[in-house]
């Protein structure tokens, strides 16, 4: 049995919790508060968590004794116990209400072939428990989960380096930052390569994040305990005063947030030269401020990031002064959790100097001419291979691909600076045309209508459970 099997098994048992109601997203926090005791036990590393609440004893029980002594232990988890075990269980709380499902999950994970899983690696079985999650429509995490291929493709044209601090104020899970250390790991031989002070820095300070809600906050921490990552990942709001003290990084890798901010929500950034209503605005602001001269960023961010007026445009501006902006690359439609939104993602590198650092900018259309990706066509490496040669060549001017475009500074500047620009495929008011191409057009709506589909039958099912008497079944 290998991680994929394991992950599919372990999947499957959201169906057990049905009937309690809870929702995907519950499901992988619970997974996450039964795993951590299992895999500290397959790891040897149960010495934080005291013997009256380890995996040995957990399993042993059952019935109502089991729903209060799994009550009780995250709640003395949550507020008595130290370290990275107290920040993950940090206002625990159970949605299961029946013990007999609580003990069938313990129970199934019990018998789980950990020795498969910890020869692949337990961090990778978590990931994919985390990614399974995030491809289930009806979970909506996907809107906080960017796609494992873009994110590999991110952080190998960005190659970090030991030694550099490295960080993402919209942490998520934490994918962008386990990648990040994927990489330095196989560059230094899992660092055998570094110095003692060189190795510890990597693993306590080199990968820091912000996340702002608190379950996904708990995810992001499982996430990098099991990848050897100790770093803090902090709890809160980048874009609240918190943010101010964010500074001094080598490398930002994220996947911000996208939307409008609402009112009533908790105290805003008092630094920023252009604050915004606009999410994507204020978080790109605070990206480029919290770069050190010479470090450098890759950003997702919508469209609207690249012609909004008014602050838009000003933010536009100070970025192109205070940063060389070299590269944008349009992605193509579809690979997020939200149906049609349009992203890039952004690479720029903080100047020395505060003034004109962008002398022009490289587009690369990856958007236009593209398949609808989904579940027919899924994203892979092989869609982003044109694009890396392109970013990475030594001489730029020298690649012959009509998805590479540049414009100078100059000729942005002519079109009020807007960079919603490097279409090669567009009609002029800039709807792309595939989407205009009738097979592509019914694709898209097959796929509409199978999820559509998935979710009246989750809906049947559920209502079916509430309204037929358990001597019909």
């Amino acid at each position: 049995m290998n991680n994929q099997d394991i992950v599919a098994k372990l999947w499957r048992l959201s169906d057990v919790l049905r009937d309690d109601g809870i929702t995907y997203h519950q499901y992988v926090t619970e997974l996450t508060y039964i795993l951590f005791l299992k895999m500290a036990k397959e790891t040897g590393t149960e010495g934080q968590i005291p013997r009256e609440y380890r995996w040995d004893v957990l399993r042993t029980k059952s019935g109502i004794e089991l729903k209060r002594y799994y009550r009780d232990l995250l709640q003395h988890l949550g507020e008595a116990a130290a370290g990275r075990v107290q920040e993950i269980y940090a206002g625990a709380s159970t949605n299961i209400d029946e013990p007999a499902n609580l003990k069938k999950i313990i129970s199934s994970i019990d018998a789980l072939d950990w020795f498969s899983a910890r020869e692949e690696g337990l961090g990778n079985l978590y990931e994919g428990l985390l990614e399974k999650n995030a491809n289930e429509k009806k979970s909506g995490a996907g809107q906080y989960f960017t796609p494992r291929v873009l994110i590999d493709v991110m952080v190998r044209v960005m190659d970090p380096q030991p030694g550099e601090r490295c960080n993402d104020p919209a942490c998520g899970t934490f994918g962008f930052m386990i990648a990040a250390n994927k990489h330095v790991l196989e560059a230094t031989d899992d660092l055998f390569t570094l110095d003692q002070d060189q190795a510890k820095f990597q693993v306590k300070q080199a990968f820091t994040g912000v996340e702002l809600v608190h379950d996904t906050h708990r995810l992001a921490l499982m996430n990098a305990m099991l990848h050897g990552i100790e770093a803090p990942i902090t709890l809160g709001d980048t874009l609240s005063p918190l943010g101010k003290n964010l500074r001094g990084y080598d490398l930002v890798l994220t996947n911000p947030p996208f939307g409008t901010k609402k009112g009533g929500e908790r105290a805003s950034r008092d630094d920023l030269t252009f604050p915004s209503s606009n999410k994507q605005l204020n978080f790109l602001q605070h990206i480029y401020r919290s770069l050190k001269p010479g470090g450098r960023a890759a950003v997702v961010l919508p469209d609207n990031v690249l012609f909004a007026d008014g602050d838009g445009k000003r933010i536009r501006e100070d970025l192109m002064d205070k940063c060389d902006l070299h590269t944008i690359l349009r992605l193509p439609t579809g690979i997020f959790y939200a149906q049609g939104v349009k992203t890039n993602v952004l690479f720029f590198e903080r100047g020395a100097t505060d003034k004109s650092n962008t002398g022009g900018v490289w587009f690369y259309d990856l958007r236009s001419g593209m398949p609808s990706f989904g579940k027919r066509t899924p994203l892979t490496t092989r869609h982003f291979a044109e694009f890396e040669d392109a970013y990475t060549a030594p001489d730029r001017v020298a690649i012959e691909d009509e998805r590479w475009s540049y414009l100078t500074r100059e000729e942005i500047a002519d079109k009020n600076n807007s960079l919603d620009r490097g279409l090669i495929r567009s009609t002029d008011d800039g709807q792309d045309l595939v989407n205009l191409d009738p097979a592509r057009l019914a694709a898209d709506a097959a796929d509409l209508l199978e999820e559509a589909v998935d979710l009246l039958r989750s809906l049947s099912a559920e209502l079916g459970s509430e309204v037929v008497p358990d001597e019909v079944r």
